[in-house]
């Protein structure tokens, strides 16, 4: 009962943090592309920055299935990579003199990238825990 609890926590509270994260990084994306003349480049952006957020989302949701470790370690990574997303949207992580524009383009390729390893991991656990 105890177990079943937290991890009812801990999806509400990584799929809020999924939610909140992609407002966050929108308003963010919006307010540094906001000199910019072009319609289709911010519209470009936003897509790009958000689809990690709407990947992340979708397997939150379809996590309900799935064995309780591969749930813990999506939800792990969901609270992990989301703050530190904003973090490098608000310019922690950048050296000095990088345009606003390669941290809107690095860090969904890095998110997309931890994603693509992280979950055929846990796929292939949900997989092998199904077997037994």
């Amino acid at each position: 009962m105890k177990k079943s609890l937290i991890i009812s926590f801990l999806y509400i509270i990584s799929l809020i943090t999924v939610f909140a994260g992609a407002l966050v990084s929108l308003y963010l994306t919006l307010e540094a592309g906001r000199n910019n003349g072009s319609i289709i480049l911010p519209v470009l952006f936003v897509v790009w920055v958000l689809s990690p957020y709407m990947l992340l989302a979708t397997e939150n949701v379809l996590s309900k299935r799935w064995p309780d470790s591969v749930r813990i370690t999506l939800y792990c990574l969901i609270l992990l990579l989301v703050p530190v997303s904003i973090l490098g949207y608000l310019g922690v992580f950048s050296p000095p003199g990088t345009k606003n524009a390669f941290v809107f383009l690095v860090i969904p390729l890095i998110s997309w990238l931890l994603i693509a390893i992280i979950l055929p991991i846990l796929v292939s656990q949900r997989r092998k825990t199904n077997r037994i």
